[in-house]
C-alpha cells in the first residue's frame, strides 16, 4: 500500500469512528467498562453504620479511636487489542476483514481516549508480530489504526501463543479484545485461564463468502492460513453442504466454548453495518454487570 493511500484510509477511519464515538458511544463505553476496583483514598473516624470490615486497626490503635478506610473507584482502565493479522484477515467481498478490524480499533481507541484510559495492541499471526504498549493520546490511537491497516503476515494463526504472550507482558488486569476469525484450535485451556486474569471479550470477524457459496460453477479456493488448494463444485449440493456444514460447526463450537466459559462474544461481518451490533453488545454487558 502506498503511503498516500494509507494516510487517506487512516484519515477516513479517524473521521468515521470519531463521529461514532461522539454521537453514539459517548456514554456506552464508560457504563460498560468499569474501573479495576476500589482504590484506597484516606482514613476517617468511624461513624455509626460503617462496615466494620473497613476499620483500619493499625491507625485506630495508634490514635486510641476507631478509624475506617475510605475508598474511591479506580476508574482508569487498560485496554488491550489482541489482533489476528494472519493472511486470512486480508479476505473480504465488500471490504477485507482487516479493514473492519481497523475501524473497530478506531472506535475502541477513541472511546478509550475520551475516557482517559490507556490502550495497547498485540498483533499476531503464528507468532507475535508487534507489541504496542498501552498509552494515551490521539497520536497513539492513529498509530494503532495505521499499524493494523499496514500489517503484513506470511503465515497462519496461533491463538494459544498470543494469549500466552499477553499474560506474560500484561501483568495487571485489563479489558482484552481478542479479535480474530478463529481459524485455529487447541487454545481453549489458555482461553479459560486468560478470562480469569483479564476481562476477556472475543470478537469473531467473518465474511459471507466463508459461509455460503453461490450455487453455480466450480470454485477454486486457497486456504490463506495453509496455502492449501480447495475445489468446490457448487453445482453439486453435497459439496456446498459439506463446506457450509463445516463452517457452521466451527462457528457453533466457538459459540459454545465462549458460553461455557462465561466469556462475552461479539460477531461482526464485513458485509453488514456493525453499529447496531456494538450497541446491543454494550447494552447486554451493561445489563449483565448491574
Amino acid at each position: 500500500m502506498l503511503a498516500a493511500d494509507l494516510i487517506k484510509k487512516i484519515r477516513k477511519i479517524e473521521i468515521k469512528t470519531g463521529k461514532m464515538v461522539n454521537e453514539v458511544f459517548a456514554g456506552e463505553y464508560k457504563s460498560v467498562f468499569k474501573g479495576r476496583g476500589m482504590e484506597f483514598s484516606e482514613v476517617r473516624e468511624y461513624q455509626s453504620g460503617d462496615d466494620i470490615k473497613t476499620i483500619d486497626w493499625n491507625v485506630s490503635a495508634r490514635y486510641g479511636n476507631l478509624f475506617v478506610k475510605k475508598f474511591i473507584e479506580e476508574r482508569e482502565l487498560t485496554i488491550i487489542l489482541l489482533i489476528d493479522i494472519s493472511k486470512s484477515q486480508k479476505f473480504g467481498c465488500q471490504k477485507s476483514k482487516i479493514e473492519l478490524v481497523a475501524e473497530l480499533s478506531g472506535i475502541i481507541g477513541f472511546s478509550a481516549l475520551k475516557n482517559n484510559d490507556r490502550i495497547g495492541v498485540i498483533l499476531f499471526s503464528d507468532k507475535i508480530e508487534k507489541f504496542i504498549p498501552p498509552k494515551k493520546g490521539k497520536k497513539h490511537c492513529l498509530r494503532i489504526i495505521s499499524e493494523v491497516l499496514s500489517a503484513q503476515a506470511e503465515y497462519g494463526t496461533d491463538i494459544y501463543n498470543s494469549l500466552d504472550y499477553l499474560n506474560r507482558v500484561i501483568k495487571k488486569r485489563a479489558v482484552v479484545f481478542l479479535i480474530s476469525d478463529f481459524l485455529d484450535s487447541g487454545y481453549e485451556k489458555l482461553l479459560k485461564i486468560t478470562s480469569k486474569k483479564h476481562d476477556l471479550i472475543l470478537v469473531n470477524v467473518g465474511d459471507p463468502m466463508e459461509y455460503k457459496i453461490p450455487d453455480f460453477g466450480i470454485f477454486h479456493f486457497v486456504d490463506a492460513e495453509t496455502s492449501k488448494d480447495i475445489y468446490v463444485d457448487a453445482r453439486k449440493y453435497i459439496f456446498t453442504k459439506n463446506f457450509q456444514d463445516a463452517k457452521k460447526g466451527d462457528f457453533e463450537y466457538l459459540e459454545n466454548t465462549a458460553k461455557n466459559m462465561g466469556i462475552d462474544k461479539l460477531n461482526l461481518y464485513t458485509d453488514k453495518p456493525y453499529i447496531l451490533s456494538l450497541i446491543l453488545f454494550f447494552k447486554a454487558r451493561e445489563k449483565k454487570f448491574r
